[in-house]
């Protein structure tokens, strides 16, 4: 069972290691992440794909565009989690 804090810690070293230069400041769960201000389109597609591959999960491109903050990204993460894994 995965727990929440468990894919935080690892979506941020994902963000930290595939695009540290698009990120000012500490990581939070409330930090913007898709917008011109954070990450790039091609940097957030790597991160998600990254995330994907990594917890064996598939996020319908439609849900990629509600995915604004770090928060945002590892509630998506958990709802696509199979549900022995939650």
């Amino acid at each position: 069972m995965i727990t929440r804090d468990e894919v935080l810690a690892k979506t941020k070293k994902v963000i930290m290691d595939n695009v540290p230069e698009m990120i000012k400041g500490e990581l939070t769960e409330d930090t913007v992440l898709n917008n011109e201000t954070a990450i790039d389109s091609m940097g957030f597609i790597l991160v998600v794909t990254k995330l994907e591959g990594m917890f064996n999960i598939h996020i319908p491109d439609d849900k990629w565009s509600k995915m604004i903050t770090l928060g945002d990204i590892v509630d998506t993460v958990m709802k696509y989690l199979p549900k022995e894994e939650q």
